[in-house]
């Protein structure tokens, strides 16, 4: 039976989250393909990561825009940038679900490292803006409390990884962390 790429790269992903360091021949064998079968997709395993590292940008772009944080901060309007940040961070927990593997991966080209970047550029304003409307703390740098976000899903990841916290829990403790932690 042939496999997808589509069918690789979500079979990639799943073993992945459980085991981030794995080699291309563990991620084949998760798939329930030959190592040469995939190899015939992805050239090496830098290749493989950096396909999915693209989606998680994709993904993390997504998020931003359901949220709605370029019109919360156009706004200013305290009761949508509240709406917003909810929003925000719930997508960010789900996107963690599914690309937590990449927030500790540092084989990442610099044109997606830099696209990152830009992607969280967008966030840094709007947390300023959350900021400004005292939703947060407003000491903090707001790169420092982008920095703190991404922790927590670094947490987030590593804490289902290993069983510590249940997957259905997850939404509640980062907010409620992050909330009480920063506000």
């Amino acid at each position: 039976m042939a496999v997808s790429r589509e069918q690789i790269i979500t079979a990639a992903i799943r073993h992945l989250n459980a085991a981030p360091t794995a080699s291309m021949a563990e991620i084949a064998a998760a798939a329930g393909i030959s190592r040469a079968t995939l190899h015939r997709h992805f050239a090496s395993r830098d290749e493989l990561v950096t396909v999915l590292g693209w989606r998680a940008l994709e993904d993390w772009q997504r998020v931003q825009r359901e949220a709605g944080i370029a019109e919360a901060v156009a706004s200013g309007d305290r009761a949508l940038l509240r709406e917003a940040l909810q929003a925000l961070l719930h997508g960010g927990v789900a996107i963690c679900h599914e690309h937590g593997f990449l927030l500790t991966e540092r084989a990442l080209p610099a044109d997606l490292l830099r696209r990152s970047d830009e992607i969280e550029e967008h966030e840094v304003e709007f947390l300023s803006a959350c900021q400004r409307a005292g939703l947060i703390r407003a000491d903090l740098p707001p790169r420092w409390v982008s920095s703190v976000v991404f922790g927590l899903l670094v947490a987030v990841a590593e804490s289902v990884r290993r069983g510590d916290v249940a997957q259905r829990d997850v939404p509640r403790l980062f907010l409620d962390t992050f909330l009480r932690g920063v506000a």
